[in-house]
């Protein structure tokens, strides 16, 4: 889907109607500041819609970005704005920041426009979030320390179980509001065997051996797909695909969640003829890593996984394995514009998803589920994913990075130049990470990065292969580490206990 470019001078007919309605004043009886106020204006008015404003000041403590969220009550629906970012789902609108007016210190304003269309009442919004935080009424005061009738707030609990993943600034939360971390593994398999004619896995998925994956602490299993197979197309034998593949994809997510870890599904290899630099094959269906996703299948893919998982919010969606479009454009601009936007690529043969299109066939069958978006050079650069970042109408995408000790991005220099940036805004998900060594002191550095952002990671992979032909985490099913996975495992258990 293609967006209009905003506008910053808007003309309208004749027969505007000018009325400047400003809503929910502020009421402090006792004096106490909101932590953020929100000026709501009609600014203009017609048969069919209207032109809109709001005017945001922040008055708790400075924020890298915002988020401002309010519902419409009468069927009002958004159609552009300027600004912010601006998106609607259902009867909830959201503003993002632009890149440029993302900072509000303290006592800071900004403000934003849109557009709309109506039919009939056009009654204003009453209730304002920004980053969550209800504006417009008067906060709540500091807890005293001496008065022992006002005991300290205690952190949220977390969620029981599998938590249902939800971006808050640059945070996973759950549903209680309490902070989470995505630490474990990946669980390969499910992206070649059904193609190569196999099977569906690559060794057992039973209970035992799911259970063995939550023995080493992990909470979160990554589970890379084909979306060939998913799809049932006739090369995949009817045996590992369409409703066989789909039914046993649910059952490994299903033992996934009942050991109490969230399962993260990811499109691993997809359709598409590539020959050009760094391909992995030249076959035209789904046998390798491609450099990006194609519209002729992806979308379906991803529509049809929402679909299956939307009841389920506890399921992430991993957009696409390793995208490396810069490998066949021109120049970075090229490649990160055809990360986003698809379309006609430049050296790629084949009419490109970009992931705004694989955001939007997500978005489209009403799944907010959290949605990871990794960048170029097989996800191992986000030097420009916050200038590129796809527009979540639910405001639930968080940036998805590969790491191993050969990569360009393989250093503390590098992570703190290009990452933490990055990781200031959004959340930030490690979804591989590893080394062909057989040993773990690269891993080590990575997950010591990580661990004092308060950042995910997950190793690559819980599978019994030759740790320096592919980097393997065990020898066994029953969970027996390689000596790189000892460093994960023995890691993992020394977090939280």
């Amino acid at each position: 889907m293609r967006h209009p470019p905003r506008l910053s001078v808007l003309l309208v007919s004749a027969g505007l109607a000018l009325v400047g309605t400003a809503v929910a004043p502020v009421v402090t009886a006792s004096g106490a500041e909101p932590v953020c106020t929100v000026e709501y204006e009609t600014v203009g008015q017609w048969d069919s819609g209207f032109q809109g404003a709001v005017t945001i000041t922040n008055n708790g403590p400075s924020v890298s970005s915002w988020e401002l969220t309010f519902d419409f009550a009468d069927g009002q629906k958004v159609t552009q704005g300027w600004n912010a970012k601006w998106s609607q789902s259902g009867t909830t609108v959201t503003a993002a920041n632009e890149s440029y007016n993302g900072s509000l210190g303290t006592g800071a304003s900004t403000s934003a426009g849109f557009l709309a269309s109506s039919s009939g009442s056009n009654t204003a919004p009453t209730t304002f979030k920004l980053n969550g935080t209800t504006c417009n009424v008067e906060s709540e005061p500091d807890p005293d320390p001496t008065d022992p009738t006002d005991p300290p707030t205690d952190p949220p609990d977390p969620e029981e179980g599998p938590p249902a993943l939800k971006v808050s600034g640059n945070k996973l939360v759950d549903a209680n509001g309490a902070t989470r971390r995505m630490l474990g593994v990946n669980r390969s398999g499910g992206e070649f065997m059904c193609v190569q004619g196999y099977g569906i896995w690559d060794g057992p998925v039973d209970d035992a051996s799911v259970k063995a994956i939550a023995d080493w602490n992990v909470n979160t299993v990554r589970i890379p797909l084909n979306e060939e197979c998913w799809l049932g197309l006739d090369n995949i034998k009817p045996e590992y695909a369409g409703a066989n593949y789909i039914n046993a994809v649910k059952e490994l997510v299903a033992r996934v969640e009942a050991h109490g870890m969230t399962p993260v599904v990811e499109l691993h290899w997809s359709y598409g003829q590539y020959t050009g630099n760094s391909a992995g094959c030249s076959d035209v269906h789904a046998s390798c890593q491609k450099p990006m996703p194609n519209m002729q299948y992806t979308p379906s893919f991803w529509a049809s996984v929402a679909n299956t998982f939307k009841d389920d919010k506890a399921v992430v969606f991993d957009l696409f394995n390793e995208p490396y479009p810069d490998r066949a454009t021109s120049t970075t601009e090229q490649a990160w514009t055809c990360w986003r936007d698809g379309g006609t690529c430049s050296g790629i043969g084949y009419e490109v998803a970009g992931m705004q299109d694989l955001v939007d066939a997500i978005r489209d069958t009403g799944a907010t589920n959290l949605i990871l978006a990794g960048g170029l050079a097989y996800s191992n650069d986000l030097s420009q994913w916050l200038t590129y970042k796809p527009s979540d109408p639910a405001g639930n995408l968080a940036a998805a990075w590969h790491v191993y000790n050969f990569n360009t991005c393989s250093n503390e220099s590098c992570w703190d130049s290009t990452l933490a940036p990055v990781a200031a805004e959004v959340p930030l998900v490690a979804g591989e990470i590893g080394e062909n060594t057989c040993a773990h002191s690269f891993i080590d550095r990575v997950m010591q990065w990580f661990d004092d952002r308060d950042l995910s990671y997950l190793g690559w992979t819980w599978n019994t292969w030759d740790c320096s032909s592919g980097p393997s985490l065990i020898s066994n099913y029953d969970g027996t580490p390689t000596s790189f996975g000892i460093g994960l495992r023995d890691h993992l258990r020394s977090l939280n206990g």
